[in-house]
């Protein structure tokens, strides 16, 4: 009875452990099959290629409808490392026209899974990228001769201008931080960088496509799965309308030719951007095909940083075209009226100074504007601080607030990377400074024209005009007009009124076009059409001081608004005003009128540039 028991305890133990090994084999084949990737990879490769079709990525066109960007073909080299055979390196290098040098260096960096997260010995990997059309065709000739090798069609930028690189961007081949981010991308594919290319990157690029390739048992391509049954065809990028006036930025690079700074310009209506010149720039040529990492070094250390996007990016004293917004906030504030007069001729108070020009004194408002008085701006703002019976902390961060909702101290949102947020001081900002200690108008008096510690960018700027010339409101600027067959952002589309009523708006509108009939911005008075407009002239601690210049057109029916900002270029009315006034009439009318072509010649053939005595274009 004894020896049953241990013999039927016996037959439970050998088949628990005999089912013990069936589950783990039956764990094993799970994950071999389904859970290892790797496993189902090298399974699928030994009778299929899953061939990606790169999509056709979005055209772009200017507002006119002129095609500003579109596609053209290039070739890379991929392989499947399972795949390849033994093959002759010098024919192959010949072929490519490499070095064996470059083609081990290729060879190590495909397999290296830090630059390429997603290598496998089982699935298509790129080798070479951008092949000349020679090269492709020799290659075509020989790629019997490589197995495991075949060649990838896809399509690369290409410009029908050499202006707006700072606009459309560029693409570039995905890093692996890209590849972590967005499961999308494979290493080799492209992505945006810069622009809009790099903004409008998801809108752009479209959706791959694959279609599945039997092999045999040789590695060798025998024809389409099914006759393409579970084919994906790629859905192409979508098409981009940009609110870029293409001539208009053109004309505008050719004026800033020799020149450090911006343009800006803005149809008030829509916060469409009809230009965004930034100088020096370059061609967007340069930053496609092989030669492209050889050239963004070469942009890199250029000391005149073409790469960076003072229309966008720049933070300067925005000078004298500041003064309209103080007019804005005093009369809001009633601090002043139209009528209500300052003296200029002693200067301002306690015995602190303030550098000005001939003109008479006392002085209003918009007289003040028209001749752009320093004093005038100086002694509003020290009523506004000292004169309200309030805290000064609180007014002055009354004065910020306003400042805001203009559209200073923070980024706009234009539909562009890299945009910078300018700055706009606030109280305790000057506690800090101060370092405890008392502070006062007096202190502080520089920002209220455009100096000390205030930093606008030239979009800013051009948006103040805009808001000036729509007499209270604006649209968030924008490059992008439609996407596809669908309208953009509604961000872009949303009206913002700033807190000041629009009869203060006329005023100081009258007080610009006061400026050009007969001020510091008289070079813009065109003939048949009413320009409004306000110079400025930024102090640099660095040099010689920046020329600015803010003005719209028509008057009662604005069209453009524009900003111009020429760094160490002297007065606004040298370079500011008749850079502006040039954009201004080229896009109301086309061209420029016979009597001022001389001033155009002059601002195309001028140098501004501080440099020991090298030209720069």
């Amino acid at each position: 009875m004894r020896k049953d028991y241990q013999l039927e305890k016996r037959k439970y133990v050998i088949g628990g452990f005999v089912t013990l090994i069936v589950l783990i084999y039956i764990v094993r084949l799970f994950s071999l099959q389904i859970g290892d990737g790797r496993y189902k990879e090298s399974a699928d490769s030994n009778a299929f290629l899953r061939r990606v079709i790169y999509p056709a990525r979005g055209l772009v066109y200017d507002r006119n409808d002129r095609l500003i960007v579109l596609n053209k073909p290039a070739y890379d080299v991929m392989l499947i490392p399972k795949d390849v055979a033994p093959f002759d390196t010098a024919l192959l290098c010949k072929v490519l026209n490499i070095t064996p040098e470059q083609l081990r260096e290729k060879w190590a960096d495909m397999k290296d899974t830090h630059k390429n997260p997603g290598y496998s010995a089982y699935t298509q990997q790129k080798l070479i990228t951008h092949l000349s059309q020679e090269d492709y065709g020799r290659l075509q000739e020989k790629l019997y001769m490589f197995p495991g090798f075949f060649i990838q069609n896809r399509s690369v930028r290409e410009y029908s201008t050499v202006a707006g690189a700072n606009i459309l961007g560029n693409i570039r081949e995905v890093s692996a931080g890209d590849i972590e981010r967005d499961r999308y991308y494979k290493r080799g594919d492209y992505t945006g960088d810069l622009g809009i290319e790099k903004s409008y990157e998801t809108a752009l690029r479209g959706r791959k496509g694959v279609e599945i390739l039997m092999k045999d048992a040789y590695g060798r391509i025998k024809g389409k799965y099914e006759n393409g049954k579970y084919d994906e065809a790629p859905v192409p990028g979508h098409t981009l309308k940009l609110g870029i006036d293409m001539e208009l930025q053109e004309y505008g690079e050719r004026l800033m030719a020799n020149k450090i700074g911006a343009i800006v310009a803005i149809e008030p209506a829509t916060g469409e951007v009809l230009c965004l010149v930034t100088s020096p720039n370059y061609d967007p040529s340069l930053l496609v095909g092989r030669d492209r990492g050889k050239n963004y070094g070469m942009l890199v250390k250029d000391p005149y940083k073409p790469l960076y996007d003072r229309s966008i990016q720049g933070a300067y004293p925005p000078g004298s075209t500041f003064k309209p917004t103080q007019g804005l906030i005093f009369l809001q504030e009633g601090v002043i009226t139209t009528s209500t007069q300052y003296p200029c001729h002693r200067g301002y108070i306690n015995g602190l100074r303030v550098g000005c020009h001939g003109h008479g004194s006392p002085i209003s408002l918009l007289p003040a504007l028209q001749t752009s008085c320093n004093a005038y701006f100086c002694w509003g703002l020290w009523n506004m601080i000292d004169r309200q019976g309030k805290p000064h902390a609180e007014q002055l961060n009354k004065w910020k607030d306003y400042m805001v909702d203009m559209g200073y101290g923070y980024k706009l949102g234009i539909d562009l990377p890299s945009e910078s947020r300018g700055f706009i001081p606030n109280a305790d900002f000057y506690s800090n400074s101060f370092r405890g200690a008392n502070w006062s108008a007096n202190s502080i008096i520089s920002i209220s024209i455009g100096q000390g510690e205030v930093l606008a960018t030239p979009l800013q700027i051009a948006n103040l005009c805009a808001t000036i010339a729509n007499r209270g409101w604006f649209y968030t600027p924008h490059v992008v007009k439609q996407i596809a067959d669908s309208t953009i952002d509604a961000k872009y589309l949303k009206k913002h009124a700033p807190k000041i009523r629009r009869e203060y708006y006329e005023d100081v509108a009258k007080g610009m076009r006061m400026a050009v009939l007969g001020g510091t911005c008289r070079l813009a008075n065109l003939p048949g059409i009413e320009v409004a407009g306000k110079t400025g002239t930024a102090q640099n601690p660095h040099g010689k001081d920046h020329s600015a210049f803010i003005g719209f057109a028509p008057y009662k029916n604005p069209k453009i608004a524009v900003c111009v900002y020429v760094e160490n270029a002297g007065f606004g009315a040298t370079y500011g005003v008749p850079i502006g006034s040039l954009i201004i009439e080229k896009y109301l009318n086309g061209e420029i009128s016979p009597e001022r072509k001389g001033i155009e010649e002059r601002m195309l053939n001028s140098n501004t540039i501080v440099s020991s005595g090298v030209k720069k274009h």
